[in-house]
């Protein structure tokens, strides 16, 4: 699964660490996230996150 990076702050989402204190289990793909999470550094929208390449 591919990585995300937070285009404000750097965090990188990886699905295989999730973000199990808000709530995301590790294997969560980050399209499978719900749409109401956000960054846990800066607190942006998933809007914000960008695919590593």
């Amino acid at each position: 699964m591919k990585k995300y990076i937070c285009e404000t702050c750097g965090y990188v989402y990886d699905p295989a660490i999730g973000d199990p204190e808000n709530g995301v289990a590790p294997g969560t793909s980050f399209e499978d996230i719900p749409d109401d999470w956000v960054c846990p550094l800066c607190g942006v929208g998933k809007e914000e996150f960008y695919e590593e390449e």
